[in-house]
């Protein structure tokens, strides 16, 4: 890990390509991961953590998550990432962004235990300052 980088590795699951665009450059202008995995679905990140989910090392150490998702909603992302191992998902900690200030969101994300914090989008360097996970 670049002595540098905040975090070895950042996943960024949404499925707006250029919200994953503006994340992840700004990720990298902060130095807050060495490395940025983009998933424009949960159903692809979630094959990709159960591919790795042996050996913690190539996790990553923070997944930003969009709520509002076809297919699979970051909701439904949770519920299957809640069945991989305890070593995984103590690996991975997962921040929800969402667009909405919807209350009903915000309570449904602080009842999930794997959800480290709920956060507005777009994500900002202060954002990215204050997460200490």
């Amino acid at each position: 890990m670049s002595p540098t980088s905040r975090y070895k590795i950042a996943m960024l699951i949404d499925d707006n390509e250029l919200d994953n665009f503006i994340n992840k450059k700004l990720i990298e202008s902060e130095n807050f991961a060495e490395k940025v995995l983009i998933h424009t679905s949960g159903q692809s990140a979630l094959e990709e953590l159960n591919k790795h989910s042996a050996d913690t090392s190539s996790l990553p150490d923070i997944i930003f998550l969009d709520i509002m998702m076809p297919h699979m909603d970051g909701f439904g992302f949770l519920e299957e990432f809640n069945k991989l191992p305890e070593s995984a998902k103590a690996q991975c900690k997962v921040v929800m962004l969402s667009t909405s200030e919807s209350f009903k969101d915000l309570n449904k994300a602080n009842q999930d235990r794997n959800v480290y914090k709920f956060l507005n989008k777009p994500l900002k360097k202060e954002i990215l300052e204050a997460i200490n996970v």
